[in-house]
Order: C-alpha cells, then sequence, then structure tokens
C-alpha cells in the first residue's frame, strides 16, 4: 500500500541495502498497480506508476540513494540534474519511451547490488552513492514509458 492508494502492488522485499552506506540517506520506493505477475521493464503509456523519494530534501555532499521495487515491473533509478526553471516531469520522452539522460549522475538498477545494471526485479533494492552540489535533481525510472507513467520527482540539495 503507498499513499493510502490500496491499489498498488506491494511485493515483501527479499533483499536490502546494507545498513551503513555513506552520506545523507534517501530511499525512493518504485511502483506500479494494475499488474497481476510480475513483468519486465516496458510499460504501454497509461500506465499507473509511483516514485516517491523519502526525504526529498538532503545537505549536499554525499547522498546515497536506496530504490525498494515494491510493484511488479522491473525498475530503474537515475539521478538527473534538473535544469533552472524547470520542473520534474517536463522531458520529452523518445519514440522508444525513454527520455535522455544527459548529465546523468548516477544509476541504481542492480537487482540486491549497487550501481547500474539490467533493472531492478519486484521485490529486490538497489543502490548508488554520489557527490550532490547544493540544487535541484530529478529521480527517475527511464525503463520505456515509465517516465511519462509518473515515475519522476524532484529532490532538492541544500548548502
Amino acid at each position: 500500500m503507498m499513499g493510502g492508494d490500496t491499489s498498488y502492488h506491494a511485493s515483501r522485499l527479499t533483499c536490502s541495502a546494507p545498513a551503513s552506506l555513506p552520506g545523507s540517506s534517501i530511499t525512493v520506493m518504485l511502483g506500479d498497480m494494475g499488474m497481476t505477475q510480475m513483468m519486465g521493464g516496458t510499460a504501454p503509456v497509461g500506465a499507473r506508476m509511483m516514485l516517491r523519494a523519502f526525504p526529498a530534501t538532503v545537505p549536499s555532499g554525499l547522498v546515497s540513494l536506496v530504490a525498494e521495487n515494491v510493484g511488479w515491473r522491473t525498475h530503474e533509478l537515475v539521478i538527473l540534474p534538473l535544469a533552472a526553471g524547470a520542473a520534474a516531469g517536463q522531458l520529452v520522452p523518445g519514440s522508444d519511451g525513454k527520455v535522455a539522460e544527459a548529465g546523468t549522475l548516477g544509476e541504481a538498477s542492480t537487482p540486491c547490488g549497487a550501481g547500474a545494471g539490467d533493472g531492478i526485479r519486484s521485490g529486490s533494492a538497489s543502490w548508488t552513492t554520489v557527490t550532490l552540489a547544493p540544487g535541484r535533481y530529478e529521480l527517475i525510472c527511464n525503463l520505456p514509458n515509465h517516465y511519462a507513467d509518473g515515475m519522476h520527482q524532484e529532490i532538492v540539495v541544500t548548502g
């Protein structure tokens, strides 16, 4: 159950990040709804998905992001700088259903492991530690159509 919406699937996590990751910590819940079985990453446009970061504000420096996939589909977490005046959710997906990852600062997409991989399977966690300067960043899932389906959130890094 996410944010009071009982229609989201809630997979029990089979693994978790190490307890002692460096720096500030952000937990990112990745989820979807309307599924009846585990599936790959491609989703139809219009599927209901969510990406929620807690907390959404952290101090600058080392930040460890832990992505927990409690949904049915495979997901990932990508960290992008957010341009001045831009808001999360404004990037335009290409014909492949993905947004440009120019300036990517890090990725968590290895099931039960750190860093980039093939995607976080249902019930798995992945993590990454990055150094973030003060500013605004957008956390996204960039598997086909996931961004368009709502998997993005702004975080603020304070000085």
